[in-house]
């Protein structure tokens, strides 16, 4: 699923990846970041990898409930600087630890896409003002 790249006063809107395979909750998500990103959806690894590296894009959104916490870890470390905003239905303490310890910037009920969408905000804001 590929949203139409968005203008956010007069420039392009920066991108996000999103790893998930429920459909139902990857169309939430995409409609709650949509007014401030253009969106790439996936539901495979490689694919997100490549997407990753093909579009630069300004976080990657990747529910854990169905990914390794490794993945997050591979990411974190081949791309340093992308921010990586888990989901998971329930997610708990012990759960946002392992994630934020692999490398996540957040961990975020995948049903809460205004959490969702404030943790890419400040993420992404976190990661421009890093590399200014």
């Amino acid at each position: 699923m590929r949203l139409t790249t968005v203008k956010i006063g007069g420039c392009m809107a920066q991108n996000v990846v999103v790893l998930e395979k429920d459909p139902h909750v990857a169309r939430s998500l995409v409609g709650g970041l949509h007014p401030h990103f253009s969106v790439d959806v996936t539901g495979s690894r490689e694919e997100l990898r490549d997407k990753v590296e093909r579009t630069q894009p300004e976080a990657v959104v990747l529910n854990i409930e169905y990914w390794r916490l490794t993945d997050v870890e591979s990411l974190h470390r081949d791309f340093p600087e992308l921010p990586i905003v888990c989901t998971h239905r329930i997610p708990d303490e012990e759960m946002w630890m392992a994630a934020l310890e692999a490398g996540a910037s957040d961990v975020c009920p995948s049903d809460d896409v205004g959490n969702v969408l404030t943790s890419v905000l400040r993420s992404t804001a976190l990661s421009r003002s890093a590399a200014a």
